[in-house]
């Protein structure tokens, strides 16, 4: 860690509690919702997270001043998804919390961090994954930064500020080759899962989350009418759903001299080719 190098840092991360990866996936009904009851801290969001401490740690950390903020949105057991970076090695946390948020989709969640921002405000950085691993829409980083009006820079693998600096720059590769991009604070930065390798809670920062804010709050402390927000204020839904059906078995190929052909062929039928 390097000692303090500048005007401390107040960074906010967002992050999600979305199903676990290791379960298989389901739709409640007659919603038609996700099914969240085995739920964890988004892993792409681990990744934001590591880059917000980062960044806070290369200007001296807490002690010269900065903060890394994470923020979610969701039921009550979405708090978890605060806590679990509060142990990595958050600042504090906040978690927008009301029933009238169900169903909501990308568009209307922008609606609601940008409110919950503004109301927070003082941030220098806003920071996220490169997209949710339950939606995976992606959508919300470039929602959010034009509610905001900040400037924007996306898929990030690397991400630098230099001491004493107030322009970021980052490197996002992209498929015609690497792109270097900068930005002057504040700005909303999405990051990869190329961007860094995130630290697992040890003991010592598990025992001192415990004893972080986190700070609940509601539509009406947002200033938000609940008929805007949720099913009802979404333009977007699922009306209708299907369970996947079950795998059928595979062609079984004998080789009798002819399997190379056989091959060739299955796959020219498939169009895999």
């Amino acid at each position: 860690m390097s000692q303090n190098s500048g005007t401390p840092l107040n960074i906010l991360v967002l992050v999600k509690h979305v199903p676990d990866v290791q379960f298989e996936r389901h739709l409640s009904a007659p919603e038609n919702r996700l099914d969240r009851a085995d739920s964890v801290l988004s892993e792409l969001d681990e990744y934001a997270i590591e880059a917000a401490l980062a960044l806070a740690e290369s200007r001296g950390g807490d002690k010269a001043g900065n903060t890394v903020t994470t923020l979610t949105m969701g039921p009550s057991a979405a708090v978890n998804a605060v806590k679990k970076s509060l142990q990595m090695g958050a600042t504090s946390g906040v978690h927008i919390c009301d029933p009238a948020l169900a169903g909501s989709d990308a568009v209307t969640t922008s609606m609601v961090l940008a409110a919950a921002v503004q109301s927070l405000g003082g941030f220098d950085i806003v920071l996220t994954g490169m997209a949710s691993t339950d939606a995976e829409t992606s959508l919300v980083p470039a929602s959010l930064a034009e509610r905001l009006g900040l400037a924007m820079l996306t898929n990030l693998s690397t991400l630098e500020l230099a001491p004493g600096s107030t322009t970021i720059t980052g490197v996002r590769e992209a498929e015609e080759g690497a792109q270097s991009l900068e930005a002057p604070l504040p700005v909303l930065i999405s990051v990869t899962d190329q961007a860094n390798e995130p630290r697992y809670p040890n003991f010592r920062g598990i025992l001192g989350a415990k004893k972080k804010k986190i700070v609940t709050l509601t539509l009406e402390e947002l200033g938000l009418d609940a008929a805007a927000v949720g099913a009802e204020g979404s333009a977007t839904r699922v009306v209708s759903a299907q369970a996947r059906p079950p795998r059928s078995g595979g062609e079984i190929i004998t080789d009798s001299g002819s399997a190379g052909i056989a091959l060739v062929d299955f796959l020219t039928d498939a169009k895999l080719l």
